[in-house]
């Protein structure tokens, strides 16, 4: 068996890809999801979770994070802090396809827009609750990430020693990006970026528990984080696949009607 923690050596210097997006369940098949799952004794089989909820979010919106670009590292972290408050995520991938359209997938371009024209397209997407707030958060986050790693991602990652450290930094970016963020963040880029092993977070647990992936009593968070590798691996998954499992007991917990846009 693999080994269950995946720990990449750190970032790549590649060139934006100009390519289609695969479609998640063709791209779900390369990383070790299969199309046909079997069923699990007493629960939905890991694979079957996957095609009937969803998997990686940056997926669906057709970000490439294996390709390890700069420009695709940004565009999730943008989706991470959208996808960090409290509402719907629905709502949050809606209001971060505005972004493109806005022209804004970098830190300078952000910067250069400002804080009104922020509010103005996080308002286009109905994130109408927390508008001030996030316009502020990001503004905070690129100015932050432009002066001291040039607004690379990859580059802060690379100065990070440690997981606790890679996650400090992270939240340092900017006041408000707080652990869910920054667990968002980081789980899809799991076996992608070097010390990227966020411990799976309350409501992931809960799913676990309710599909019998995890027995109920447990509360050791590394010890479930092993267990569903294991229950994945199990199931013909592989570690590269991973995050779709994780992603998808995150869409199991929410209300059917927030799982997807």
């Amino acid at each position: 068996m693999s080994r269950l923690v995946s720990r990449r050596g750190g970032s790549k210097d590649m060139q934006v890809r100009s390519r289609a997006p695969i479609p998640p369940n063709r791209r779900q098949q390369q990383q070790g999801v299969r199309r046909q799952p079997a069923q699990r004794a007493g629960s939905l089989a890991p694979a079957a979770l996957v095609m009937q909820v969803g998997g990686m979010y940056s997926e669906e919106l057709g970000i490439d994070l294996e390709s390890g670009d700069t420009a695709e590292i940004f565009k999730w972290f943008l989706a991470a802090v959208l996808l960090g408050a409290p509402i719907s995520g629905a709502l949050a991938l809606r209001t971060w396809r505005k972004f493109p359209r806005a022209g804004l997938l970098t830190p300078q371009s952000l910067l250069d827009a400002g804080w009104d024209r922020l509010v103005q397209v996080l308002d286009s997407g109905g994130y109408t609750r927390y508008d001030f707030k996030t316009a502020t958060k990001l503004l905070d986050a690129c100015r932050e990430l432009v002066q001291r790693y040039g607004g690379d991602l990859n580059r802060l990652q690379a100065a990070c020693h440690g997981e606790q450290q890679l996650e400090g930094m992270l939240r340092g970016l900017a006041k408000g990006i707080g652990e869910v963020t920054v667990n968002i963040f980081l789980r899809e880029l799991r076996g992608r970026w070097r010390d990227a092993e966020p411990l799976p977070l309350p409501r992931v647990i809960a799913a676990a528990q309710a599909l019998h992936y995890v027995p109920a009593g447990w509360s050791d968070r590394e010890r479930i984080l092993r267990r569903l590798q294991e229950v994945w691996e199990q199931d013909g998954g592989t570690m590269e696949g991973f995050p779709h499992f994780e992603a998808a007991l995150l869409r199991h917990s929410l209300p059917a009607s927030r799982r997807r846009p």
